[in-house]
């Protein structure tokens, strides 16, 4: 396994994924209530992109909590182990997404 390749792939996803967010940010701001200015329907739909906006933000943090935490694994020399087991996890597992925590028998 290329520890180079996987650090050099999970620093890519990090600053992927923190653009996203700083990009994002407009989409989870208050919708406004004013109903001279939008129309009820127009509000419900501003509400609900808002509640999906907000999951997206919430799953985005929740992703890059994973990468780092796989990116201190390279440093402690725990990574390409399973969390849970301790056995080593497959390399094709871990070329696909080297953010994985788990080998492929635990994560089920």
């Amino acid at each position: 396994m290329d520890m180079d390749a996987c650090r050099k792939k999970l620093l890519g996803m990090k600053k992927n994924l923190e653009e996203l967010i700083v990009l994002s940010e407009e989409s989870k701001a208050p919708v406004e209530l004013d109903q001279s200015k939008v129309g009820r329907l127009s509000r419900m739909d501003a509400l609900q992109a808002q509640a999906m906006s907000k999951e997206v933000s919430r799953r985005r943090v929740q992703e890059l909590r994973r990468i780092q935490s796989a990116l201190d694994r390279m440093d402690t020399d725990e990574f390409g182990y399973c969390v849970t087991c301790g056995e080593e996890i497959e390399a094709k597992r871990l070329a696909l997404d080297p953010s994985v925590p788990q080998c492929q028998n635990c994560a089920r």
